[in-house]
């Protein structure tokens, strides 16, 4: 069991990403018009940015090996990719995300340290620019649960992914999310989480979803998992906390409950200090469950002839 904390990669400078593959793609016109209820705002890119291979993808590392080429969909800042391309060189990653500004962080990141076999690159989940069959490994994390249809991305992460190849996913379940001690404050959070989130048509409880999604997906040896994230000391406490203090006021999270009528910036205020009075109790304790997949593509019918 590993926790995101307070990263301990340095900052991407502003240096050249010229070294490091990086276009731009357009996505789609026909594609869904998914609205992301987080957003960008530097305290949801300071919970991205700590995540690594170790803490939020050990049940694929096994997986990796030299020389794969691998797909990263939704790679935010590309602290996963980075690690991933690491495992996997000298073989490609390909990091993909839709938001042009977090591409080029995941670009800059890769130069950083010194990673060329990463492409960085803007695109869409639900119409992936790739022949089929492109890819032995297509990844997704925290991704599946901020889209409107999930089950139409994974047919499109299997159409890439080589027959044989591995899709993996993971996704929380804010719904089970746990805490103690326990405060009203937070469980209204929680309440304005799911209310900002489905008005999105997303399904922020996802990990319970992927069993059935995939199933849908018409995917094969379908292999479901779970871990948890936990922060129950002083460090990663008062990391957790703080973070989340400042994106109930002040991220596009923030701004949707407002618009949306969920909650009033009193209330949004009362959340913010419930964490951050959470965050400094000696006794504070908190897990998110995440879910977990492994699969294959379909067999093609006219290759099972």
């Amino acid at each position: 069991m590993y926790s995101p904390a307070p990263p301990v990669r340095t900052a991407p400078t502003a240096a050249s990403i010229n070294t490091v593959a990086y276009h731009v793609e357009m996505t789609t016109p026909d594609a869904p018009a998914d609205r992301y209820t987080h957003g960008h705002h530097q305290s949801v890119l300071a919970s991205h940015k700590a995540r690594t291979a170790e803490n939020s993808a050990a049940y694929l590392v096994p997986y990796l090996k030299p020389g794969l080429r691998v797909l990263d969909v939704g790679c935010g800042p590309g602290t996963i990719s980075t690690d991933f391309a690491r495992m996997v060189s000298p073989g490609e990653v390909v990091a993909l995300d839709r938001s042009q500004e977090i591409v080029a962080q995941a670009a800059e990141l890769a130069f950083q340290e010194g990673i060329h076999n990463l492409t960085a690159t803007v695109g869409d989940v639900y119409h992936l620019d790739y022949p089929s069959d492109s890819f032995d490994v297509t990844h997704a994390h925290q991704v599946l649960q901020h889209l409107s249809d999930p089950v139409a991305a994974l047919r499109e992460m299997a159409r890439v992914t080589k027959p044989g190849g591995t899709i993996a996913v993971r996704d929380a379940d804010y719904a089970a999310m746990a805490w103690y001690p326990a405060d009203e404050r937070l469980d209204t959070w929680q309440s304005v989480y799911h209310a900002v989130a489905h008005a999105n048509d997303a399904e922020p409880d996802a990990a319970r979803h992927l069993l059935s999604w995939a199933r849908q997906a018409g995917l094969n040896n379908i292999r479901p998992l779970a871990s948890v994230w936990c922060w129950a000391d002083d460090a990663t406490r008062q990391w957790w906390g703080g973070l989340w203090a400042e994106r109930v006021q002040h991220s596009a999270l923030a701004e949707q409950a407002l618009e949306g009528g969920f909650a009033s910036s009193a209330t949004l205020a009362e959340i913010a200090d419930a964490f951050r009075e959470w965050s400094s109790n000696p006794d504070g304790w908190f897990t998110v469950l995440n879910g977990e997949l492994l699969a294959t593509p379909a067999i093609d019918q006219d290759d099972a002839g």
